[in-house]
C-alpha cells in the first residue's frame, strides 16, 4: 500500500480563512520510506501569518512573498498524492486546510477512508498519552532534538518514523535476507551445548515449617485437596 506521510503550517487556525504556507510529505510503499519526497512553501496570496502562528514556525509574509501561490503547485501536490493513503498527526487540522485550498481551486475534496490519522492511532496504543509528536518521539527513541521551530518536512520525517514504530515497521525491516538466514545456520551448527548434571544439588528452599504448615494446610481441605489427586 502507498501512503504519503505529511504535515503543513498555516497562518492560523482558521481553515475557511487562514492559508497553508507550507507542505512536506514522505512517500511509503508497504510502510517503509521509498526516498522519494516533496517540499513546498507556499504564498498565502494576501493573507498575512498570525504572530501566534509565527512563533511556532517563524516562516514570515517576507520570505513567503516570492513563493507561489496555492493554486500553481495544485497539481504537483495532486500528483504526489495520486493513488496513495493521506497520513498526518491530528489529521482533521492537515485535512481541514487541504481540503479548503482544494475546492478553492475546484478541486473535489479527499475521501475521509483515505485519511490515517496518526494521533487516534497513538491514543489507542498508548492511552494514558501524552500523544503530541514530541511526546511520540521520546517514547520511541527517536532524536527530535534538532526540532527547535516546528518544519512541514522535519515533522512529516520524525512522524513517519513515529508511525513505522506504532505499527511495528522497524522489527519487520530487521527481517534476515536466504543469504543471512544460511550463514546463521552454518554458524548454528559448528555449535554443540552439553548440558549435564549440576556438580553440587542445589539447596532446598522449603523448610520443614513451611513442609508442616503445607501438610496441615491439605488436612484442613480433606479429600478434595489438589495434592491428594494423583497425576
Amino acid at each position: 500500500m502507498r501512503e504519503i506521510v505529511f504535515d503543513t503550517e498555516t497562518t492560523g487556525l482558521d481553515n475557511q480563512a487562514d492559508r497553508i504556507i507550507e507542505i512536506g510529505c514522505i512517500e511509503l510503499d508497504n510502510q517503509f520510506p521509498t526516498g522519494r519526497s516533496l517540499h513546498l512553501f507556499i504564498n498565502p496570496d494576501g493573507r498575512k501569518v498570525h504572530p501566534d502562528a509565527l512563533a511556532v514556525h517563524g516562516i514570515t509574509d517576507a520570505f513567503l512573498s516570492d513563493k507561489p501561490v496555492f493554486a500553481d503547485v495544485v497539481d504537483e501536490i495532486a500528483d504526489f498524492f495520486e493513488g496513495a493513503h493521506y497520513v498526518a498527526h491530528n489529521a482533521t487540522f492537515d485535512m481541514g486546510f487541504l481540503n479548503t485550498e482544494y475546492k478553492r481551486v475546484g478541486r473535489s475534496p479527499v475521501a475521509p477512508d483515505l485519511v490515517i490519522d496518526t494521533l487516534s492511532l497513538a491514543r489507542r496504543r498508548h492511552p494514558m498519552g501524552p500523544n503530541s509528536l514530541d511526546a511520540l518521539c521520546r517514547r520511541y527513541g527517536i532524536d527530535n532534538s534538532h526540532r527547535t521551530k516546528h518544519g512541514a518536512l522535519l515533522d512529516a520525517e520524525l512522524l513517519t518514523d513515529v508511525y513505522i514504530e506504532m505499527l511495528g515497521g522497524r522489527q519487520a525491516a530487521l527481517g534476515l535476507s536466504a543469504s543471512d538466514t544460511e550463514d546463521v545456520k552454518r554458524s548454528s551448527d559448528d555449535v554443540i551445548v552439553e548440558i549435564g548434571e549440576r556438580p553440587r544439588p542445589l539447596p532446598q528452599r522449603l523448610s520443614d515449617a513451611d513442609r508442616r504448615s503445607h501438610a496441615a494446610l491439605v488436612e484442613r481441605i480433606g479429600a478434595s485437596a489438589l495434592w491428594r489427586k494423583p497425576n
